[in-house]
C-alpha cells in the first residue's frame, strides 16, 4: 500500500471520521462464495436506501496469483471500506484494480476509498464521462439519502478507460472487460473470465428484480448488447443484482421482459394509442420480482417515449 495512502489512513483513525463500522455501516460485507477465486456481497434487490447502506448492487472480486480485482467501487466510502474488511477475511493478497461496471452511483462513489488507498480504477470511456460530467450530482443524492454513512465519501473520476476491450493479466488467470454496446446505462461492461466460463454481466443482466428503464437507457440495443454477451456461454453468471443464476434465467428476465416490453408499447403505437395506454400495459406476469410496484409503470412509460417518434 502507498506511504500515502497508509498516513492518510492513520489521520482518518486518529479523528474517528471513517472507521469501517461507523455510523451503523458493518464492519464487513457478508461474502457468497462462486467459486475458487470469485466472491460476491450480494445486494439487496430493493432501491438503494439509509438502511441497506446503499448496497443494493452486487460486489465481486476474483482472487488471483497477482492480487485481487474488485468489480464496482460501491455507493460509499463506508461500504467499499467495509468491503475490503471482507476481501481480507479470505486473503492477504493487494487489491490490484476495481472495475466501475458503470457510472450509476452505487458503481463509482465508492471509488473514493480506493483512491485513498492508491488502487488503479478502470472503466469504460463513456461510464467515465458521464461520472466526470455528472458525479457531483450523484454525490449530493447519495449524501442527502445516506446521510452520516456518506462520510469520507468524494467524487473519484477512474484513472484508466477503454473503449472495446480491457485485458488483465493476472498470472493464474486472464480477465477481460468487455464492451458489448449499449445497455441499461452509459458505459455497461462485463467482466469475463474465460477460462473458468464465469461471467460478471453488470446491469446488462437482471433477475430476481425488475430491471429499471432510464431516460438514457436504449432498451433496443440492450437486447443486441445482451445477444452479443450471451454469445460467451457462460457456465456461471453473477448479474449486477441478485444471487448468481444460470444464464437461461438471465436470459428470461432481463431480454425476455426487455422483448416482451417493446413489443407491447409497440402494438399501443401501431394503432395510434397514447402514453396512457402505455402505463396500464398488464405486466403482472412479471409481479413475482422485487421493484415490480415501484418499476413496471414508469418503465414501460419511459419505453413508449423512447419509441414514439419511430411512428411520426
Amino acid at each position: 500500500m502507498p506511504l500515502r495512502a497508509v498516513f492518510l489512513g492513520f489521520l482518518l483513525l486518529a479523528s474517528g471520521v471513517v472507521t469501517a463500522g461507523d455510523a451503523g455501516v458493518p464492519e464487513r460485507l457478508e461474502l457468497t462464495k462462486v467459486s475458487e477465486r470469485v466472491y460476491s456481497a450480494i445486494g439487496a434487490t430493493a432501491p438503494g436506501t439509509y438502511e441497506n447502506h446503499g448496497h443494493n448492487n452486487n460486489l465481486s472480486f476474483v482472487v488471483t496469483d497477482n492480487g485481487v480485482v474488485v468489480m464496482n467501487g460501491g455507493d460509499n466510502y463506508l461500504l467499499a471500506r467495509a468491503l475490503h474488511h471482507s476481501i481480507r477475511s479470505v486473503t492477504d493478497k493487494e487489491v490490484q484494480y476495481v472495475v466501475n461496471e458503470n457510472a450509476q452511483g452505487h458503481a463509482m462513489l465508492g471509488n473514493s476509498y480506493w483512491r485513498d488507498n492508491g488502487v488503479p480504477i478502470i472503466a469504460h470511456e463513456t461510464a467515465i464521462e458521464e461520472f466526470r460530467e455528472h458525479g457531483d450530482i450523484k454525490l449530493a443524492a447519495m449524501r442527502n439519502r445516506n446521510k452520516e454513512k456518506a462520510e469520507g465519501t468524494y467524487v473519484a473520476v477512474p484513472d484508466i478507460g477503454f473503449s472495446d476491450q480491457y485485458v488483465l493479466d493476472m498470472g493464474d488467470v486472464t480477465i477481460e472487460l468487455r464492451y458489448f454496446g449499449p445497455g441499461h446505462s452509459p458505459g455497461d461492461i462485463a467482466l469475463w473470465i474465460p477460462q473458468d466460463r464465469l461471467l460478471i454481466t453488470g446491469d446488462l443482466g437482471f433477475h430476481q428484480r425488475l430491471l429499471a428503464v432510464f431516460d438514457d437507457t436504449d432498451t433496443g440495443a440492450w437486447i443486441d448488447s445482451f445477444d452479443r454477451m450471451s454469445q460467451l456461454n457462460p457456465q456461471t453468471v453473477i448479474p449486477g443484482h441478485g444471487e448468481p443464476a444460470s444464464l437461461d434465467i438471465i436470459t428470461k428476465e432481463t431480454k425476455g421482459y426487455l422483448v416482451f416490453l417493446r413489443n407491447e408499447v409497440k402494438e399501443i403505437l401501431e394503432r395510434g394509442g397514447g402514453l396512457d395506454e402505455a402505463y396500464a400495459i398488464d405486466q403482472s406476469q412479471w409481479s413475482y420480482l422485487d421493484t415490480f410496484e415501484e418499476l413496471a409503470a414508469k418503465n414501460a412509460g419511459r419505453v413508449y417515449q423512447h419509441l414514439e417518434f419511430d411512428y411520426f
